[in-house]
């Protein structure tokens, strides 16, 4: 079951398809790899509360934190650097993962914030500028996105959507 706690309430919300967990899971790998490879943080998946403000955790698809955001391996994150969500099908996901997610994130200081759409298939990424995010890049099929945070990472978007 994927849930979103705020403020007291859980909220319990669709599930994520096949297709869904397939690019979760590539980009987890390679994303992994790279932190890995470099000494840079942990990289996890959902289900994972993230702490976004005193009263609300969201669980990302997959989320980058350095070191420092876990002080005890038996509690939860304190905050990210790097989110990856992929929307799921359906128009309140779309909301949540464009409109809600994108507020919420910037607002806990989420430094990068990439948004990965199987329908239109492309990559959103997104760079914390004080408040608010600005595109780095919208990638679609046959281009390359990469990250302004994780130096080097990168990610062949013929490869996300292949198996549509």
């Amino acid at each position: 079951m994927l849930v979103e706690y705020t403020e007291g309430f859980i909220r319990v919300l669709p599930m994520p398809n096949v297709l869904h967990q397939l690019i979760v899971k590539l980009l987890f790998r390679l994303m992994d790899d790279h932190v890995s490879a470099h000494s840079l943080g942990e990289v996890l998946i959902a289900p994972l509360p993230v702490q976004i403000t005193p009263d609300k955790y969201r669980e990302p698809d997959i989320v980058f934190m350095r070191p420092h955001r876990i002080p005890d391996v038996h509690g939860h994150p304190t905050g990210a650097d790097l989110i990856i969500e992929v929307v799921s099908p359906g128009k309140d996901n779309r909301e949540r993962d464009y409109i809600e997610k994108r507020s919420d994130y910037a607002m806990a200081g989420v430094a990068e914030y990439w948004i990965v759409d199987p329908l239109e298939q492309k990559i959103t990424v997104l760079n914390l500028a004080g408040q608010e995010y600005r595109e780095h890049g919208v990638f679609e099929c046959g281009s390359t996105a990469t990250s302004v945070l994780l130096a080097g990472f990168q990610v062949d978007t013929n490869e996300v959507f292949a198996r549509q």
